[in-house]
């Protein structure tokens, strides 16, 4: 089901209300009252259905965050853009997986040669759509991940470089930028620009045993928080003290190992779900079970304790241990988390023969 066939949820209202809002704060106000009505749906439909709702909405105020953007940059005296460009997302945006409270997870893709008069053209174009997006109530990205940072804006040509330098290097963090670039979506302006881009990133990983490695390595860095008994392991100390990490004690190990295998065989979805879907089609990787944990992931990183400030949603992605004391979300967590356990066991083997074979 799309977030167009039900007849509850007027997407095309809710669209161009959302895509024609005419200032900032026009924008922010129809998000916060499109957010409420969400909130009121959440556990009432199927948490696949509410997450398409929930990310038709984000990528709405993208799209309208952007013409926004535009029409300050006229009227500041910088003009319309000098060539196309395209606005792409990563993280849990370019999965489609996004809640009401994550941040800001994006870059441009700019047409063309790089030229000083065009890089100072979008160097304030994407200072000025990261503060309005943070002002919309996206906040920052702590790895600065966005497109007011110049690493993440680029013309296509650059970018080219970047990649390549990314994969042909295999420490940590050039192979953790390549990682965050395997979730990338396209939201607004130049579509082809996106889909060039997606194509050499593709490219990349054919017969290349030792990128494939590394970026294994990265993958097995989030395992299942078990104990030996196979108990739920929740935090000990702090503010969260008898509480789980919903997102990297089950959500990112999950999310990491579907992106592995969909990597592996050419699998160009970004939602995890569809990357599901694509794999059960075609390859048998994945032990029964994983769809039904993945869902039980998204129930419960939306279920977090939240708190509003300006209308604007936040939380710090932990179930508290009072939700814990449900003896059926608790069977469910474990569960879910044994078959994250197995799947992390298949790629730790995975890892040490690629190891082996390039001694």
């Amino acid at each position: 089901m799309t977030p167009m066939e039900s007849d509850d949820w007027d997407y095309k209202a809710i669209y161009t209300s959302i895509v024609t809002s005419g200032s900032p704060q026009e924008l922010k106000t129809r998000r916060v009252a499109c957010q409420s009505n969400l909130l009121k749906q959440l556990n009432v439909i199927p948490i696949e259905e509410w997450m398409l709702r929930v990310n038709a909405m984000h990528d709405a105020i993208a799209e309208a965050a952007v013409a926004l953007s535009e029409a300050q940059m006229i009227e500041a005296g910088h003009g319309p853009p000098p060539c196309a460009y395209s606005f792409i997302v990563f993280g849990s945006a370019g999965r489609k997986e996004t809640t009401l409270w994550s941040d800001q997870d994006n870059g441009l893709i700019i047409e063309g040669e790089p030229e000083e008069a065009k890089e100072k053209y979008f160097e304030e174009f994407g200072i000025r759509l990261s503060l309005l997006l943070a002002d919309s109530g996206y906040e920052k990205c702590e790895g600065k991940v966005m497109v007011s940072e110049p690493l993440w804006r680029k013309t296509l040509i650059e970018w080219k470089e970047q990649l390549t330098g990314w994969r042909t290097q295999f420490e940590w963090e050039p192979i953790r930028y390549l990682i965050i670039c395997s979730d990338m979506r396209h939201i607004a302006g130049d579509r082809s620009l996106s889909e060039q881009w997606l194509d050499f990133y593709h490219e990349g990983f054919v017969d290349n045993p030792k990128l494939w490695t590394a970026v294994l390595r990265n993958t097995v860095r989030h395992k299942a928080t078990l104990n030996l008994l196979g108990q739920v392991l929740t935090e000990r100390f702090g503010d969260h003290a008898g509480g789980f990490d919903v997102k990297y004690g089950l959500y990112i190990p999950l999310v990491n190992g579907v992106r592995y295998f969909s990597l592996q065989h050419g699998i160009r979805e970004t939602s995890t779900l569809e990357r599901l879907e694509a794999l059960s089609k075609e390859f048998n990787h994945l032990p029964e079970g994983v769809r039904s944990a993945f869902l039980t992931a998204l129930k419960m990183r939306v279920n977090t304790p939240y708190s509003v400030q300006d209308g604007l949603l936040s939380s710090s992605d932990f179930a508290s241990e009072n939700e814990l004391r449900n003896r059926r979300l608790m069977s469910e967590l474990r569960d879910s988390l044994l078959l994250v356990r197995r799947i992390h066991r298949v790629l730790q083997r995975q890892l040490r023969s690629a190891e082996r074979r390039q001694l």
